[in-house]
């Protein structure tokens, strides 16, 4: 295994690497929207946070040399089933005509007040 940590990224309190490369997989840990850099979460609601939290899970595709397109499913995780078309929008605006499989998961609250949280895994080689 080895791990994928973008340039820039503040550390974690938890127990976790945002990425893991395993056996030709990208294993990308769960995204909230906050700025990588200043850890500020950005204002806007839904789909601002929908923004960067799929910016996060770019910044650390691109840290493993991979792109949008080597997403091969990402669950997505809301406090309110609500938000669905919000952030459907913005994830359509994202992968464009890239279509990865996807489960959107209502769940309680997310860290932080957090309105989305996104994980991803990508493989390594397109077929």
């Amino acid at each position: 295994m080895k791990t994928v940590i973008p340039q820039g990224t503040r550390k974690s309190v938890g127990h976790y690497v945002p990425g893991v490369i395993s056996n030709g997989m990208l294993y990308i840990s769960g995204q909230l929207p906050v700025d990588p850099e200043t850890g500020v979460m950005p204002e806007g609601g839904v789909r601002a946070q929908a923004r960067m939290a799929l910016a996060n899970v770019e910044r650390i595709l691109l840290a493993a040399g991979l792109s949008r397109e080597n997403v091969v499913q990402c669950r997505v995780y809301v406090p309110d089933v609500a938000y669905w078309d919000e952030v459907n929008a913005v994830y359509a605006e994202f992968f464009g005509a890239h279509k990865p499989a996807r489960v959107v998961v209502p769940s309680r609250d997310l860290h932080g007040g957090a309105l989305v949280e996104i994980e991803a895994l990508a493989e390594m080689k397109a077929e």
